[in-house]
């Protein structure tokens, strides 16, 4: 198995790190002791590496706090979208001049109230791969079934005087099966109608950074981090890879 696998070449294999080919080797003591920075060319064996699943190199990190945190699971999405059931649609935010509003009651006994409010450009609807909407009291699988029909899906709800996003655990824009998250530090976030200017815009292209930009969020970025214990006999290394 793939476990076993990786353990056999842990035991067995030496790595050559092909950078800096003008250097000679140094011993891992040597760089240990040395002060950074400096560039070295080594040869060691991988003893360990970090985490052990591929799934779990995945995080978020804000670039403005510098902030690593896990992604958070559908479950948890779910529980924040049941948590914004209790809230009913505000009627009268609905049909402004630049989104119109459908509102209906769900058949099953809970009797859910949806609403999805759909945003115009020059006061007309948009096609549906360019159109973006923003739900009230949807469950997870609804806003999913939106997402693959329309370009841009935020989940929202209602005040009584404005649409406002959901906590910032969940996600602000869903695009795609892409979830995108804001930093609950450096986010302040605005009511929704501040979307209205990119909808007037000549072309609205409903990028995810302008969108974050007037919603008033600091967007996370996903990124790759892995943790590489390194040795030569003369000494472990820990290597860190961080890539978006």
């Amino acid at each position: 198995d793939l476990e076993s696998h990786l353990q056999r070449c842990q035991q067995l294999s030496v790595t050559v790190l092909t950078d800096h080919q003008d250097l000679n080797n140094t011993e891992l003591r040597t760089i240990l002791n040395s002060t950074a920075p400096q560039q070295y060319r080594i040869r060691a064996k991988l003893r360990t590496y970090k985490p052990q699943k591929l799934y779990q190199s995945v995080k978020l990190h804000c670039s403005k706090c510098n902030s690593l945190q896990e992604v958070p699971d559908g479950d948890d999405f779910d529980l924040i979208l049941q948590g914004s059931e209790v809230t009913t649609p505000n009627p009268e935010l609905h049909n402004t001049s630049w989104y119109d509003s459908v509102m209906w009651t769900t058949p099953d006994q809970k009797q859910r109230k949806i609403a999805i409010h759909f945003v115009k450009h020059d006061e007309m609807l948009q096609q549906p791969e360019d159109t973006l909407l923003m739900i009230e009291g949807g469950t997870l699988k609804e806003v999913w079934k939106l997402t693959k029909r329309f370009k841009c899906v935020i989940p929202v709800r209602s005040t009584e005087e404005n649409l406002e996003l959901l906590d910032l655990s969940a996600p602000f824009l869903l695009q795609g099966n892409i979830k995108y998250y804001g930093c609950k530090q450096c986010s302040t976030p605005k009511p929704v109608k501040g979307l209205s200017s990119i909808a007037a815009e000549q072309r609205p292209s409903w990028e995810p950074t302008e969108i974050a930009q007037v919603l008033g969020i600091e967007p996370l970025q996903y990124v790759f981090i892995m943790k590489f214990t390194l040795i030569d006999g003369t000494g472990a290394l820990n290597a860190y890879l961080f890539d978006y």
